[in-house]
């Protein structure tokens, strides 16, 4: 048989990455990928399955997502012609990073611009294209470093910028007025303000649209009960968007995911709000417990996860965790000031529950 070397084709940039995968195992409490509790009732369940059950198996999804799209804008008060809609917010990145890759004259290589910690798909998306990332590490309150955003967008001239708000894995929002200096000083840049946690937030930054062009939003029903469906938006500049719907793979979204995200959009909107209002009650119940445990720090929460720094390594504690079959996220292998921390998604409260109990133990 003749030998091939696949390292003679594929890009270099794949030796340095590995590939995103979630935990593996059985855990009787799993607390780790923040994905809402599961609190949705029978009817809306028994209206998803209806839906459901009514589709065209022989035929390609509507290449076009028209009523996805006029269900979303609604939701959000753009008009259709802004939304594009991804397998999940992942797919979205992908998309952005893909379509806005022209070299520029001061940068060696297309850039990606981000902070750290925050949601890793942006600097792994951006290096399997062979972009270069730079991250800005988040104040000391987890906040936009206003200073070193403004040092690198000089110095990078970067195509991409990524700011999640709430950001994840801290939970914070970044402060707007910091937000706006750096989309002010980043006028050749696509600024992607990433909302996927915001119905557990106290404000959103929707309206950042209406005053820069540069500006896109990315949102999901994945955080607020419909993981399965996966599906997630943009919305920016109905040209920018129309732009971006050229490089969007055909038929990317199974019919059954448009489908029933037009129902949650349209008919579940109270489900929803049960979901959030649920979440943010007891990440309050939560916060308050966790305050009275030595040793536990917990940063204000605008998400739907806590996050906790611990005055021990927090991988010791993750195991013990493990052990007594609660999993979290541990972000010890990081180094530095991640070393200490853990991330909680919010559960129910019998879940949670069982999170203090064994918190406890493992401390």
């Amino acid at each position: 048989m003749q030998r091939f070397d696949p390292q003679t084709v594929l890009r270099p940039e794949l030796g340095e990455l590995k590939a995103y995968t979630p935990h593996l195992g059985t855990y009787e409490v799993r607390l780790d990928a923040n994905e809402a509790p599961p609190l949705l009732g029978a009817p809306a369940k028994k209206k998803l399955a209806e839906a459901a059950a009514k589709t065209a198996w022989h035929q390609y999804p509507d290449a076009g997502q028209k009523d996805l799209r006029k269900a979303i804008a609604k939701r959000m008060g753009v008009k259709p012609n802004q939304v594009i809609v991804g397998v999940g917010s992942d797919e979205l990145i992908t998309l952005l990073l893909t379509v806005a890759s022209r070299a520029k004259a001061r940068a060696p290589a297309p850039t990606v611009l981000t902070t750290t910690p925050t949601f890793v798909m942006y600097r792994l998306s951006a290096r399997i294209r062979g972009q270069r990332v730079m991250e800005v590490p988040l104040d000391a309150d987890w906040d936009l470093d206003e200073a070193g955003m403004l040092r690198a967008i000089d110095m990078a001239q970067p195509n991409v910028i990524f700011i999640a708000s709430p950001n994840n894995p801290t939970g914070t929002m970044v402060t707007r007025s910091r937000l706006e200096t750096v989309i002010e000083a980043a006028k050749s840049s696509i600024v992607v303000v990433d909302e996927a946690y915001v119905d557990y937030a106290d404000q959103h930054q929707l309206d950042l649209l209406e005053k820069y062009e540069n500006v896109v939003i990315l949102r999901t029903l994945s955080k607020i009960g419909f993981a399965a469906l996966r599906i997630g938006w943009l919305v920016g500049s109905a040209a920018l968007v129309a732009e971006l719907d050229k490089a969007r793979l055909p038929y990317n979204l199974p019919t059954v995911s448009q489908t029933l995200g037009t129902l949650v959009l349209e008919e579940l909107g109270d489900d929803i709000s049960h979901i959030c209002s649920y979440v943010k009650q007891e990440r309050a119940r939560l916060t308050t417990q966790l305050a009275t445990i030595r040793g536990v720090t917990v940063v204000p929460s605008q998400a739907n996860f806590l996050w906790l720094k611990l005055d021990v390594p927090s991988g010791d504690v993750f195991t013990r965790l493990g052990k007594l079959g609660v999993l979290v996220r541990s972000f010890h292998g990081r180094g530095g000031r991640l070393e200490q921390c853990l991330r909680v998604t919010v559960g129910t409260k019998e879940q949670n529950d069982r999170f203090i109990d064994a918190l406890r133990e493992a401390l």
